[in-house]
């Protein structure tokens, strides 16, 4: 691609009031107002701060904040990007960087959970007015909660809570999250809580899975849930948490004698050779895997606990050859095959097969937190913790909205990624023309997504789906 002429001086002038950058944002926040998001904050959400007006209209400033994610804002900076003179035309109320900073400023760790609340019931109504989680509403339906935890890096010495923790020498905040997916869907976010850096992986974990499960058995009352995890989650707690919401774990174990001596008691003959389409990379070495065995083995979980915390289930291990690197060097073989064993700790009915397979499907979350590395959590723009525990919770909202239009737009975009349905559904540049009370938006001529675009702005003007 280059110039059609080079020689060609061009000319610049920022003069158009008609234009606007993100056309998209107008079926989004169709959207959010179907689903009730402005009546949830005003509901759910009072900030009450006398030396200032920072609390004055929540609404305003939590819909500039979530719009200007949804269009790609990485921080309070970005979202002038609304406050062109073509949105004015469009949408009302839109607030100024500096009043949504000082806003933010003023949570407090209460307001943070209201917050949440709104997180937690407005997925609940997205998911009454559309099919975000197909499935989920059927009684034989299955549903996955993931919770996994990341570390983003911040930069400055006045980051409360930011400390030196997993990336060495570098200064994180800890988010928690916790997902919700059908076998057929990406995920979405039920629930986000931001910790200190140092913050051991399952602090607060117990509570934050009883508010995530909570809101899922609002969503699918009757469905399987099965709760997954890695090592770091693998407690009796957890455990005891799901059961109490009737669901099941799929938790990685990590080593320790009595899983060892599980393993040990699974027969040769037991083990079943699988062969997985899509090589993974093994955690511990960094090799792909393509071929490896599984076998079953009955278990009871935390034995060392009290007797209402011992949980029986099933140790799903799967064993992959473990290569000896100077053998190999010295161009020996082995004459005895050695394994390495990954072992995960199973409550549900599921088979064996489909146990392993649903688990390894846990690395769904990776996608979520790249999503979010790619988006308004690529910076916690504040140096107030509150406050970036509130942007992490809004970033979550707007990351509901965003997967919502791409399943309204197309089934392509209903499995993209964020990044991919802002490029291709957002930030679309269009004219704005207004005649007898209508306005009509002039999209690109040619646009490669035109029918998803137009499939959207259906989508968004037909009744909504009656909930079950």
């Amino acid at each position: 691609m280059q110039s059609c002429h080079a020689a060609t001086v061009v000319d610049v002038a920022f003069d158009d009031p008609n234009l606007i950058a993100d056309a998209g944002l107008v079926p989004v926040l169709a959207v959010a107002e179907r689903i009730g998001l402005p009546d949830l904050v005003a509901e759910h959400l009072s900030i009450v701060d006398a030396a200032n007006s920072a609390g004055a209209n929540p609404v305003a400033k939590v819909m500039s904040l979530v719009a200007g994610m949804v269009a790609g804002a990485d921080s309070i900076e970005d979202v002038d990007r609304l406050r062109q003179t073509g949105n004015d035309l469009l949408f009302d109320q839109v607030r100024a960087p500096s009043t949504l900073g000082t806003f933010l400023r003023a949570f407090t760790h209460g307001h943070v959970q209201q917050l949440n609340q709104v997180l937690r019931d407005s997925l609940v109504a997205l998911t009454d007015r559309m099919d975000l989680l197909p499935g989920a509403d059927q009684s034989d339906g299955v549903v996955f909660v993931d919770l996994d935890s990341t570390h983003r890096q911040v930069y400055g010495y006045a980051k409360q809570g930011a400390e030196n923790g997993r990336l060495k020498g570098r200064k994180t905040l800890h988010p928690l999250l916790g997902i919700v997916s059908t076998p057929i869907c990406r995920p979405v976010i039920a629930g986000i809580r931001l910790r200190k850096g140092k913050s051991a992986d399952v602090r607060g974990a117990v509570r934050f899975l009883a508010e995530t499960l909570t809101v899922v058995r609002r969503i699918a009352p009757d469905a399987t849930v099965v709760v997954r995890a890695d090592s770091k989650f693998y407690t009796a707690d957890v455990v005891a948490t799901a059961a109490r919401y009737d669901a099941h774990v799929s938790l990685t174990t990590g080593s320790n004698p009595s899983v060892n001596n599980a393993i040990a008691t699974i027969p040769e003959t037991a083990w079943t050779a699988i062969h997985y389409p899509q090589a993974f990379v093994d955690t511990d070495t960094g090799e792909l895997i393509s071929d490896a065995q599984v076998a079953e083995v009955p278990y009871t979980a935390f034995t060392g606990r009290p007797k209402k915390l011992q949980v029986t289930g099933r140790l799903i291990v799967r064993r992959v050859k473990r290569l000896n690197p100077d053998a190999v060097t010295a161009g020996q073989g082995t004459l005895f095959d050695t394994w390495r064993h990954h072992a995960v700790f199973v409550t549900s009915g599921f088979g064996m097969l489909q146990a392993e397979d649903q688990h390894r499907d846990h690395a769904i979350i990776e996608q979520t937190i790249a999503d979010a590395a790619a988006s308004a959590l690529a910076h916690l723009p504040s140096g107030v913790f509150t406050a970036n525990a509130a942007w992490a919770v809004l970033w979550a909202i707007s990351h509901n909205l965003t997967r919502a239009v791409g399943t309204l737009a197309s089934s392509f975009h209903a499995r993209a990624t964020t990044t991919t349905i802002r490029a291709h559904l957002i930030n679309v540049p269009a004219r704005i023309a207004r005649s007898a009370r209508r306005v009509t938006l002039h999209l690109p001529a040619n646009w490669p997504w035109q029918a998803a675009w137009e499939g959207l702005h259906t989508a968004v003007h037909r009744p909504s789906r009656t909930p079950a």
